[in-house]
């Protein structure tokens, strides 16, 4: 018996896993289809997406709490 490598998710963070698993092209065509980036001004839609899952995941409760590291990470 050998590793299941078919995935090529070996090795990576559980994070890294649940977003390559998000389908890119769908989500770029829906940002395409209603214009989602045309005013963007720091994240295009796609990084927003990704540093709000990282919120929820770390159970954020406000975005202060969430700028802050969730309070898991204090500031030095």
């Amino acid at each position: 018996m050998g590793k299941d490598t078919t995935k090529n998710l070996v090795g990576q963070p559980i994070f890294k896993q649940i977003i390559k698993m998000l389908p890119r092209e769908q989500f770029d065509m829906l940002v395409k289809t209603y214009g989602s980036d045309r005013y963007y001004k720091t994240f295009f839609s796609w990084d927003e997406l990704i540093v709000m899952l990282f919120g929820i995941f770390s159970h954020c409760d406000s975005m202060g709490e969430f700028v802050m590291g969730c309070g898991r990470y204090q500031a030095s």
